[in-house]
This record gives structure tokens, C-alpha cells and sequence, in this order.
């Protein structure tokens, strides 16, 4: 007898301590432990060692306070009639003081925040051009998480942020946004390269009429010293008793050997038939001085008015 109850009291009193310890329970950094009494919520927990009457409270839910991320992907239509994918980031939390709510008001959190997503998105997005989506994918994120942060806090969620991660349109409009930009570059460089060329030739037609200019300088000053050397030729010729007419002749001679030395002494220069006879001079002048008189002499002759008024 005595035995038995020695056996009875040390099953009681293993019990009690099982018990015991059973009624301790830890929770952890950044967690709430949502403690219920008889299927009715009793309590929320926090960090630290935590106490509960045995058999008849419980843990029913560990909730984690960290931030954490949830990334909906959306398929929808752009004003101008383009298909994209998007990815949009949301970033929350559960309200550290509003932990029971979290709990018994949401069933999964994440797929009401995923609906509130679509809905934003797809009222905002079929609004904007596919250039817009890119430029204003800050507003879009804005307004997502503007609808989800009135709409979750209620429900014990707090909205950090809502970031529009990526914008993927088909790939065939990719292709031909990049054939298009590709153009737009080559039409950049084309005036580019034509403004450049036109430089080019407006300096070279500037550096020709330049040199055309002087060339031309040179050549009236080049004629204007023959001139005057011819002068002081004849000058000299008819100091020593030769006339004008044999001075002439031998200036002319030795101009026309002059031209035929400067030919000559050109290795590139076509073939040119210059009469080569010392007669051949004489021959120029000849003619020079008949069409020198003919000219003189018709200058003498009366116009036909004059010839009118000369008549009595």
C-alpha cells in the first residue's frame, strides 16, 4: 500500500511539474504571441519569458513584427495599347500595438494586399502612354501604396513602401523601341556628320577663292613688271639705233624662247605646238603691226552721222 502511494505521489508530483514548466514560454525578438483563454483571445505577448495558466491558456499564434516584402506581378494594357508585366514591391509590417487585429481580422494578409495591387495598378496604368509607365512609375507606386495604407491599417498592417521593381513590355515592342531609338541616334549623327562636311566645304571654297585672289594678284603684278621691263627694253634698244619695228621683232624672239624654256622645263605638262622658226616671229609681228594699222586707221574714218554732217 505504502508503495503505491509512494508511485502515485511521484506520477502527481512529475505531473505538476510538467505542468509547471509547460505554463513558461519564451518569445522572441521582433515576435507577438497572440495567448488565447478557452478559444477566446486573452492576450498579446512580446519579447522575453512569458507565463500562462496550463491546460487552459494557449499560443495560438506567433505573428513576426519584422518588415517583410511581398512581390505581385501584374499583366495589363497601356493607353496606347501596350501589354506589359509589372512587378510591384510591397514592403509591410505588422502594427506592434494592433497585433490582435493582424491576427483575427486577415486570414492571409497577402492575398488582400495582392488584390488592392491589381486594382491600383490596373486603374492607373491604362491611363499612361508605355513612355509614362517608365517616367512615372514613382507615381504609380505612390498611389498603391496610398490605397493600401488606408485600407490595411484598419486590419492591423502598416505600409512601408510600394516600388515598382520592373516594367517588361513584349519584345517585340522592345525591338522596336530599340530600332527607334537606334534611328534617332543615326538622324543625330547624319546632321552632325553634314553640318561637319558642310564646314568643310565652306573652308575649302573660302581657302580656294583665297587663293584664286592671290593668284590673280600675283599674276597682274607678274604682268605689270613685264610691262615695265618690256619698256625699259625698247628704251635701251632705241638708245643704241635700232627702230621700233626690229626692237619689237627681237623682244618678241626671245619672249617666244622664254615660253618654250618654261615648257620645256615642266615634265608633266601636255604637248603644246608653238611655231619654233626664228621666221615665226617675225611672222607674229608682222601681223600684230598690220592689225595695229587697220585698228588705227578705221579709228580715223568718220561714223556715217559724221559723214551726213560733213556734207553741205
Amino acid at each position: 500500500m505504502e508503495a503505491l502511494f509512494s508511485g502515485f505521489f511521484s506520477l502527481f508530483f512529475f505531473i505538476l511539474v510538467v505542468l509547471v514548466l509547460s505554463s513558461f514560454f519564451t518569445v522572441k525578438q521582433q515576435t507577438a504571441a497572440i495567448v488565447e483563454r478557452l478559444g477566446k483571445f486573452q492576450s498579446v505577448r512580446h519579447a522575453g519569458l512569458q507565463w500562462k495558466i496550463p491546460l487552459i491558456d494557449r499560443v495560438a499564434k506567433r505573428l513576426n513584427l519584422k518588415i517583410q516584402q511581398l512581390d505581385v506581378l501584374i499583366d495589363t494594357k497601356t493607353l496606347d495599347n501596350v501589354f506589359v508585366r509589372m512587378k510591384v514591391s510591397v514592403q509591410y509590417m505588422v502594427i506592434k500595438e494592433q497585433a490582435a487585429d493582424a491576427f483575427y481580422k486577415l486570414e492571409f494578409p497577402e492575398s488582400q494586399i495582392t488584390s488592392y495591387v491589381f486594382d491600383v495598378v490596373r486603374a492607373e496604368v491604362p491611363k499612361m502612354k508605355l513612355d509614362d509607365v517608365f517616367v512615372r512609375k514613382d507615381d504609380i507606386a505612390n498611389a498603391v501604396k496610398n490605397e493600401l495604407q488606408d485600407a490595411m491599417r484598419s486590419y492591423g498592417y502598416d505600409i512601408i513602401k510600394a516600388l515598382v521593381t520592373d516594367i517588361d513590355p513584349d519584345e517585340q515592342v522592345k525591338h522596336a523601341m530599340n530600332r527607334i531609338n537606334a534611328a534617332e541616334r543615326e538622324k543625330t549623327a547624319a546632321e552632325y556628320e553634314s553640318e561637319a562636311q558642310r564646314i568643310r566645304i565652306v573652308a575649302v571654297a573660302k581657302a580656294e577663292a583665297e587663293s584664286k585672289k592671290l593668284q590673280g594678284q600675283g599674276i597682274a603684278d607678274q604682268r605689270r613688271e613685264i610691262a615695265r621691263g618690256l619698256e625699259e627694253s625698247v628704251r635701251m634698244l632705241n638708245n643704241v639705233d635700232i627702230d621700233a619695228h626690229e626692237a619689237s621683232a627681237l623682244i618678241i624672239v626671245t619672249q617666244h624662247y622664254d615660253t618654250l624654256n618654261a615648257v620645256g622645263a615642266n615634265n608633266r605638262s601636255n604637248m603644246i605646238l608653238l611655231p619654233n622658226s626664228p621666221t615665226a616671229a617675225t611672222g607674229m609681228l608682222s601681223e600684230l603691226v598690220t592689225a595695229l594699222t587697220a585698228a588705227e586707221q578705221m579709228k580715223n574714218v568718220p561714223r556715217k552721222d559724221e559723214r551726213e554732217n560733213m556734207r553741205p
